[in-house]
């Protein structure tokens, strides 16, 4: 078993940047890839980023390739998304997602999912 726990969510101005936190209980961390993915209203939910079990393997879709950075810290059991030049159409509330062994695109092959975090980007 494995409980994330997303915080860094907030308002920030098109232009700026936001660091997201997700910490995972379980000793385990390390045998999981993890994801970010995100919902807006309205929406189906999107990948936004995945990190292999070592960090050695990071995958963007083109919609934030560039622009935002996932990593990890085995140490600590969390996993951040670094989103710089923020637009509006980022706005979405992001969760964070662990699943075994190789990270993937598809939010229905994760286990385990945080309660999420609301981001919002003004114009």
């Amino acid at each position: 078993q494995v409980q994330l726990v997303e915080s860094g969510g907030g308002l920030v101005q098109a232009g700026g940047s936001l660091r997201l936190s997700c910490a995972a209980s379980g000793r385990t961390f390390s045998m999981y890839a993890l994801s970010w993915f995100r919902q807006a209203p309205g929406k189906e939910r999107e990948f936004v980023a995945a990190i292999s079990r070592s960090g050695g393997t990071t995958d963007y879709p083109d919609s934030v390739k560039g622009r935002f950075t996932i990593s990890r810290d085995n140490a600590k059991n969390t996993v951040y998304l670094q989103m710089n030049s923020l637009k509006p159409e980022d706005t979405a509330v992001y969760y964070c997602a662990a699943r075994r062994w190789a990270q993937s695109r598809n939010y229905y092959e994760y286990d385990y999912w945080g309660q999420g975090t609301q981001v919002t980007v003004s114009s």
